[in-house]
C-alpha cells in the first residue's frame, strides 16, 4: 500500500513523502525473536528511507520502501571514486513507550561537514531528522524497550551518477536503515586493552580523517586485525608522536586531579557521544583539555601516576575504560578502581539521560514518534 504523506517538520517547499508499505513485514513472533537477542547490526528494520539529488533538482522524491536490495549501474561513481559518507545514532524507547532520538542535530550537521569533505550535497538538518521520524513511524516495533537496547539508525549518502571520471557526481542517493540493537556489553561493562598501530596510519592532515567516510574505515581494519592478534579489542592511531583517535572511538584521557584529557587535530572525527561526555564532565565543575597529546605524556604521565585512566566513546559502546594500551616496545595498565570510576558515571548519566531515566538539563532529546 502506498500512501502520500506531509511532512511532520519544516523543510524544502514542496516535499511530499510517500509511503510505501512492506506487503510481506516480519511476523510479530519472528520480530519479538529477533528482539530477545538483536545482537549488533545483524538484523534489519521491515523499510528503509531514501531521498534522490540531482544538481538540477536539488533534494526531491522522499519515501519510505520496504529494506531491500538497492540496485546501482556497475559504472555508479561510489563504485569507483568511494565518494560516501554515512552517519550513525540510535533511538530510544523510555518507560513511557515513547520514543526519542539524541542530538540527531549534532549528527546532521557532522554529516553535511563530511558531505562538504566529500563532494557531497549537503542535507538540510530538518530534513535529515524527519527522515528518522518517517521510518520510525512505520518500524516503531522494531524499538526495543529493555534496558541498554535501542534500534540503531544508519543513514548514509552516495554517488549513484553512472560515468567513468574523476569528478564530483551530479546524482546522489540518501538512505537510511535500522537495525535493533543489543546490549554492547551483555555481561557488564568491562575494560578492554588497546592496541598501538606504529605501522599504520588512520588519516592525515589534509585528508579525511574529519570525515565519516568508509575509507578512513576500511584503511583501519588491517590494523584493526593485528589489534585482535595480540589479544586487543581496539586499535589506536597516532599521527606522528601525538593521540588521535580509536578505529571507530575517541579517546580521553583522566588525570588524578580529574581533568579530563582529550586528543586534538584536524584529522579526528569528531564524537557526539564524547562531546556529550565531557560536557557532562565539565557540568561537575572537573576541567577539560582539548589539546595535542603526545604517546609520550601518556606513558610517563601513566609511570608517575598523574594520568590515572583511559576511556574510549563512540555511539556503540557509549563509554568504556581503557585496561591497558599494549605495544611492541611497552605497555600502559590502568587497573586501580579510580581509573574506572569517573568513566562508568559518566557513562551511566548519559545513558540515564537517553533513556528518560535523568532530567536533559541540556535539551539533547528529540522525540521521534507520532506524539512528537
Amino acid at each position: 500500500m502506498t500512501i502520500d504523506l506531509p511532512l511532520q517538520a519544516p523543510s524544502p517547499a514542496g516535499l511530499i513523502w510517500r509511503v510505501t508499505r512492506n506487503d510481506a513485514p516480519t511476523a510479530d513472533p519472528e520480530r519479538e525473536t529477533i528482539l530477545e537477542n538483536p545482537g549488533f547490526g545483524q538484523h534489519f528494520t521491515d523499510h528503509m528511507v531514501d531521498l534522490c539529488w540531482s544538481e538540477q533538482g536539488g533534494w526531491h522524491r522522499p519515501r519510505v520502501s520496504p529494506y531491500g536490495p538497492i540496485a546501482l549501474d556497475p559504472a555508479a561513481a561510489v563504485l569507483h571514486y568511494s565518494q560516501e559518507i554515512f552517519e550513525g545514532l540510535k533511538a530510544y524507547r523510555h518507560a513511557d513507550g515513547s520514543i526519542w532520538t539524541f542530538r540527531p542535530d549534532r549528527n546532521a550537521a557532522r554529516l553535511q561537514r563530511s558531505a562538504r569533505r566529500l563532494a557531497l550535497p549537503e542535507l538540510p538538518t530538518e530534513l535529515f531528522i524527519e527522515s528518522l521520524r518517517q521510518l520510525v513511524a512505520v518500524d516503531s516495533a522494531w524499538v526495543p524497550g529493555n534496558a541498554e537496547e535501542s534500534l540503531y539508525l544508519r543513514p548514509f549518502m552516495f554517488a549513484k551518477e553512472a560515468f567513468l571520471g574523476v569528478r564530483a557526481a551530479k546524482k546522489v542517493a540518501y538512505y537510511l536503515i535500522a537495525s535493533p540493537a543489543g546490549s554492547y556489553f551483555p555481561g557488564g561493562v568491562q575494560p578492554v586493552n588497546i592496541w598501538l598501530s606504529k605501522d599504520y596510519a588512520r588519516a592525515g592532515h589534509g585528508g579525511t580523517g574529519a570525515a565519516k567516510t568508509g575509507g578512513n574505515y576500511a584503511s583501519s581494519l588491517l590494523p584493526q586485525e593485528e589489534a585482535y592478534k595480540k589479544g586487543c579489542q581496539q586499535v589506536l592511531f597516532l599521527d606522528g608522536e601525538y593521540l588521535e583517535e580509536l578505529g571507530g572511538m575517541n579517546i580521553v584521557l583522566v588525570t588524578r586531579d580529574g581533568r579530563l584529557l582529550t586528543p586534538k587535530s584536524d584529522s579526528i572525527l569528531e564524537g557526539v557521544t564524547v562531546d556529550s561526555i565531557l560536557q557532562l564532565a565539565r557540568d561537575r565543575g572537573l576541567e577539560v583539555e582539548h589539546r595535542r597529546i603526545t604517546i609520550d605524556e601518556w606513558r610517563e604521565g601513566a609511570a608517575s601516576g598523574e594520568i590515572v585512566g583511559a576511556f574510549a566513546c563512540g555511539t556503540a559502546a557509549v563509554v568504556v575504560p581503557i585496561g591497558a594500551l599494549k605495544s611492541e616496545d611497552f605497555e600502559i595498565v590502568h587497573d586501580g578502581p579510580e581509573a574506572t570510576a569517573l568513566a562508568m558515571s559518566l557513562r551511566e548519566e548519559l545513558t540515564d539521560i537517553q533513556y528518560g531515566r535523568r532530567e536533559d538539563t541540556h535539551g539533547w532529546l528529540v522525540r521521534l514518534d507520532a506524539d512528537a
